[in-house]
């Protein structure tokens, strides 16, 4: 065979390479439905980011901790001092010409007759430790970036920069990972790294900062990198590619609560104008769930991972309305209260949402382009979706200040999809629901967020969308959903209920599970998709639900192609057992999925005639007991895969408590 293709051999590859990849027609018989129906919601909760996703593994590194999060908290929170060797000094948080203004806070280190005594197996110095987030895990052989900012006070010091395993508290480590040796000797602020490279593994590491010549230093931003993230952007590996796996097609952020402050009012709400610039000049601030948020992963990193991972960017903005949590109001449901802007301020909320379109979509010659493009981004991010408002209150405040924004931005901007809101709890019986859907009629708005968390009996027997009017303009978004609980029954329930949603994606446009991640030992809130700690991902049988999901994006919902014997009804307007038929006419691909709840073995009969299967095709068992499920110590549910020969006719057997998608190519 020639080594070289001749010209007509090439065109003619590349015809059949095109012709491969030409979407097909689909069979009649189809519903067209929403091919991106599956998506995840981020929300800085449980310590989702700093200690989660953001890979940095220094805790207040910018010495921004402070009593309004957490009583007794201060700059030094999470630091401590250390002396090996006896050396003298002392340490002030000091704020006199910060980096930044809104960075004020930073530690200045006296050290003072650092060699006084004998040194201590070789360690002498004066200076700070951090731990980390339960302790700094680091490999062997791996490449880790220490940055700090630093400035002299008199004299130049030089400063060591250990990976350590810690000894008594003040004294020698048992062990020394990595170092290096920095010279601070510029009278004003400037950033300076260097990477270190430990020696073994260590799970419970710290990283010291030792003064080992007398005399005064500042120090801030404090970060240890690893060089290892996700796409080289910053965020820890395995936690996105867990993410990656779900196969997403678009994500909310920031929120949730975090957005409009919470209980804690405006002064707590989020501002995405400071999180985009450098990160030394980013404005930290209280998370609504009790702890700080260092803004190292901002708004131009959100939209940064949704790039890497091919999704579509859902920001949600405030709307001049706080949180009807404020002051307890959680407490007086359905009677909450609302701090609310003056009507003269909302201009203000409305330009932050323009400027954002323009910094996510604008040329890198405008204003906010340009901000976008100093960070690194020259290219539009192309922004599509922009929810404003996040769960409040549906008052009569709340729709004045909704309408302002949504019709200037509309008008400024007709192709940007506005997200609005349903209200805490998306049900008949909640007055903020039906004002929700009002006011979406009223607008004639593309998509509605509704939010519920509930036990599973409810997603076992609910099936609402069957009941959707089919001539609204307006489209669902299921933004917050979870079974109340992370057990297999639960995760079964999800399923049976997003086959209801996917038999009605022609209403239903996206959805998420909520919350994504939990930080292990840190968790506000329970259930979430994913938990972790300083090791690994925790995979729960939902994240295994979602997963299948994600995985099995179409265009077309068949409905007719599975029957299923002896039908077991749930207790409400549902069944037992659920199935669907997915075609996704760009990949070629046909997915059947059946979920059965129950305990008793189901006989499904399949009859996929209309298609023109390849009998070469890959099933997915998610099945076991019922009040099983995973957690630190043990991960007994997880997704079988195995090869089966499919024909267009046959039966198929379903275990009990069990989810089964095959996937087969057409």
């Amino acid at each position: 065979m020639n080594k070289f293709l001749s010209a007509g051999a090439l065109l003619l590859a590349a015809c059949v390479n095109v012709q491969a990849q030409k979407p097909m027609k689909a069979p009649a018989g189809g519903k067209a439905i929403s091919d991106h129906l599956i998506g995840i919601f981020f929300e800085d909760i449980s310590s989702s980011a700093d200690g989660g996703l953001n890979a940095d593994l220094i805790q207040n590194g910018s010495f921004e901790f402070n009593p309004n999060e957490k009583d007794g908290w201060g700059p030094s929170t999470a630091w401590k001092m250390v002396r090996p060797g006896h050396a003298l000094g002392k340490l002030e948080a000091k704020q006199q010409e910060p980096i930044h203004p809104n960075n004020p806070n930073y530690m200045r280190i006296t050290a003072e007759r650092t060699r006084q005594f004998h040194d201590y197996n070789g360690w002498v110095g004066y200076g700070i430790q951090n731990d980390g987030f339960d302790g700094i895990s680091v490999k062997a052989g791996a490449k880790y970036d220490f940055s700090f900012f630093s400035r002299k006070v008199d004299k130049a010091v030089k400063v060591r920069v250990a990976l350590v395993e810690p000894g008594a508290w003040g004294q020698d480590p048992k062990q020394l990972l990595a170092e290096a040796t920095l010279d601070v000797n510029s009278s004003s602020w400037a950033k300076q790294s260097v990477t270190l490279t430990p020696n073994a593994d260590c799970k419970n590491a710290a990283l010291m900062i030792l003064l080992v010549s007398d005399g005064t230093i500042d120090v801030d931003m404090i970060a240890l990198m690893p060089q290892d993230t996700y796409k080289g952007h910053g965020i820890r590996r395995d936690l996105a590619e867990a993410l990656a796996d779900l196969k997403p097609q678009f994500m909310r952020f920031p929120g949730g609560c975090v957005v409009h402050g919470g209980g804690d009012g405006f002064w707590n709400t989020y501002r995405w104008k400071e999180t985009v610039g450098p990160k030394e000049t980013r404005r930290g601030q209280k998370n609504t769930w009790g702890y700080h948020q260092s803004m190292t992963i901002g708004y131009y990193e959100y939209f940064q991972l949704c790039e890497d991972m091919g999704m579509a960017p859902v920001p949600i903005l405030p709307c001049g309305v706080s949180c009807q949590g404020t002051n307890g109001g959680w407490n007086m449901w359905p009677t909450q209260a609302q701090d609310v802007c003056d009507m003269k301020d909302m201009e203000m909320w409305t330009q932050e949402a323009l400027d954002l379109i323009e910094w996510a979509n604008g040329p890198a010659t405008s204003k906010w382009g340009k901000v976008r493009a100093d960070a690194g981004h020259p290219e539009p991010f192309g922004l599509k979706y922009l929810g404003i408002g996040n769960e409040e209150k549906i008052s009569p405040e709340f729709e004045e200040r909704f309408k302002y924004m949504y019709e200037r931005i509309t008008k400024k901007y007709p192709e940007i999809v506005i997200v609005g809101t349903a209200g805490p709890g998306s049900h008949k019986d909640n007055p903020d629901y039906e004002a929700g859907w009002k006011l979406a009629d009223e607008l004639g708005m593309p998509i509605l967020d509704e939010h519920y968390y509930e036990p599973n009996k409810y997603f076992l027997e609910k099936r609402q969308y069957d009941n959707y009017p089919r001539d609204r303009k307006t489209k669902v978004y299921l933004g917050e959903y979870a079974s109340k609980d992370k057990k297999l029954i639960d995760a079964l329930a999800e399923a049976l209920y997003l086959i209801h949603v996917e038999r009605n994606g022609d209403v239903v446009d996206m959805t998420s599970y909520a919350p994504l991640f939990a930080r292990k030992n840190a968790t506000n809130w329970n259930p979430d998709l994913i938990y972790y700690d300083n090791e690994r991902p925790f995979l729960t049988c939902s994240y295994y639900v979602q997963q299948m999901f994600g995985q099995s994006a179409g265009q077309y919902y068949y409905g007719d192609c599975v029957t299923i014997a002896d039908q077991d009804k749930s207790e409400g307007e549902g069944m037992l057992q659920e199935q669907s038929v997915v075609l996704n006419t760009k990949t070629r691909t046909l997915y059947i999925k059946i979920a059965n709840a129950t305990a008793n073995e189901k006989t499904a009969t399949l009859n996929l005639s209309r298609f023109s299967i390849k009998p070469n095709a890959e099933m997915t068992t998610l099945a076991g007991q019922p009040n099983d499920e995973n957690d630190y110590d043990k991960q007994p549910i997880a997704p079988k895969k195995e090869q089966i020969k499919l024909k267009k006719k046959q039966t198929l057997k379903v275990a009990p408590y069990s989810f089964v998608m095959i996937t087969a190519k057409l």
